[in-house]
């Protein structure tokens, strides 16, 4: 297990609420943002002040213990009080409909709150530390994520990747950056591209913030560079992290990911994506029954609040994420090693 020490961690149940860094203020601040309620939390997740896909299933999990909480100050009968967290706990899913980490999350609190024999008090007690648990699994899981990674990236890599899949879209550490931050520590000459990824930006504001703060070499570029650089023989690898990942490999990510991974396949680039296993959700065949995400329109036709196009007699469409087909997918980076092709039959293994 590396020891490289990452400065960020992204969310943590602390007593009552959760505490968690404001994403959406990223790189101009830096700030935590507490969280009391379980509204506050749905719409934190929704307006992406926490955002990743792991990220996002602990802030769920930790959004099923602040509705119960507010449960408790108004619901003195166990039966009826489970009733309503359960309604709650399904509505907390609703939230982000692509990240399948929030539903395997919330999911995790669903089991507890079925199977506990205690009252309202000892249920609100072991759903904090179930998510507390899950919080401290997450970080070893992309440890060992970055591990693994690390075995296949060449020495003195330049490794380009796509949006955030970091400590900041993970508890700590990160799937993406997890794999580069393992690599790094064994070898300092290794250097991150990261696209922009518009129209969040995430790679802009929160992949160059991150890796600036650890240390490691990283140059920005536009979305429409990564074949500009490939073609000078410039980009080693690709690793990207999932929102989604189906039984046949097929897989979600931020939009913009499929073009890289089509450029990476025509330049005979390594295309990795870095996932811990909560993210491969076996009940769905292929990545056609994957949903995605349409995201307001604004997040394109606004930069900073100004708008960067005519308003008027303008269309605009914004899905949040694209499926990559697995055939264009190298392996798939897991902390129980890295999934190879044919990925129905690899997925299935690593599940049985």
């Amino acid at each position: 297990m590396t020891d490289f020490k990452s400065k960020i961690k992204t969310i943590e149940w602390i007593d009552t609420y959760s505490k968690m860094v404001d994403q959406t203020v990223i790189p101009y601040e830096y700030k935590f943002v507490n969280i009391t309620g379980g509204q506050e939390m749905f719409d934190a997740i929704r307006n992406m002040i926490v955002r990743g896909a792991p990220a996002i299933g602990i802030a769920g999990a930790h959004g099923i213990i602040l509705f119960a909480q507010e449960g408790a100050e108004k619901i003195s009968d166990r039966n009826e009080f489970v009733k309503w967290l359960l309604e709650k706990a399904e509505y907390m899913k609703t939230s982000r409909p692509t990240a399948v980490n929030l539903m395997w999350a919330v999911d995790k609190q669903i089991d507890v709150i079925k199977n506990s024999k205690s009252d309202i008090k000892g249920i609100i007690e072991e759903l904090k530390t179930n998510a507390v648990r899950l919080e401290n699994e997450d970080i070893e899981i992309n440890k060992k994520i970055g591990d693994y990674g690390a075995e296949v990236v060449p020495k003195g890599a330049t490794i380009l990747t796509h949006c955030n899949a970091g400590a900041l879209a993970t508890v700590g550490y990160g799937t993406a950056l997890g794999v580069v931050r393992s690599a790094y520590a064994k070898d300092n000459t290794i250097q991150v591209f990261a696209d922009e990824t518009r129209p969040r930006q995430q790679g802009a504001r929160i992949t160059t913030f991150e890796l600036a703060m650890d240390g490691i070499p990283v140059t920005l570029i536009t979305d429409g560079m990564c074949s500009y650089f490939m073609k000078k023989g410039m980009i080693d690898m690709v690793v990207v992290g999932a929102d989604r990942i189906a039984a046949n490999g097929d897989t979600a990510n931020k939009i913009g990911t499929y073009t890289v991974a089509i450029a990476a396949k025509y330049h005979n680039i390594p295309f990795y994506i870095a996932a811990p296993l909560s993210t491969i959700d076996i009940s769905i065949k292929s990545g056609d029954e994957i949903p995605i995400e349409e995201r307001s329109h604004e997040e394109v036709t606004h930069i900073n609040g100004k708008p960067v196009c005519p308003l008027k007699g303008v269309n605009v469409i914004n899905p949040g994420f694209d499926v990559t087909p697995h055939e264009l997918i190298t392996g798939i980076i897991t902390e129980k090693g890295i999934l190879r092709p044919d990925y129905v039959k690899s997925i299935r293994e690593i599940f049985e």
